[in-house]
């Protein structure tokens, strides 16, 4: 199943968090925080202003994104766990 995100809709791919910490000490499962950061897969076409323009999307597919901790909804797709969040839900995009 593809999944195409409407409007200003980015669908995203978390990124896996280290499994352990600068000093050396194994991080377990229960103790890992879900990473803030992931991978654009696919986009909408953009936002519409109320004249009916349309505002392209700042973010593209590949592109490596920071977001909030809290941001988005969990969705899965051909079970895989992905993110579907607005773009104003991204804080940056990391180059």
């Amino acid at each position: 199943m593809a999944l195409k995100p409407l409007h200003d809709r980015v669908l995203v791919r978390r990124t896996e968090s280290d499994e352990k910490t600068a000093g050396g000490l194994i991080i377990p499962e229960s103790a890992k925080e879900k990473p803030a950061e992931g991978v654009v897969v696919a986009t909408g076409e953009g936002a519409r202003k109320d004249s009916g323009e349309l505002i392209a999307m700042a973010v593209s597919n590949g592109d490596n994104v920071l977001f909030g901790k809290w941001s988005g909804t969990e969705v899965t797709v051909d079970g895989e766990e992905l993110l579907m969040m607005k773009e104003s839900d991204i804080m940056g995009v990391i180059v």
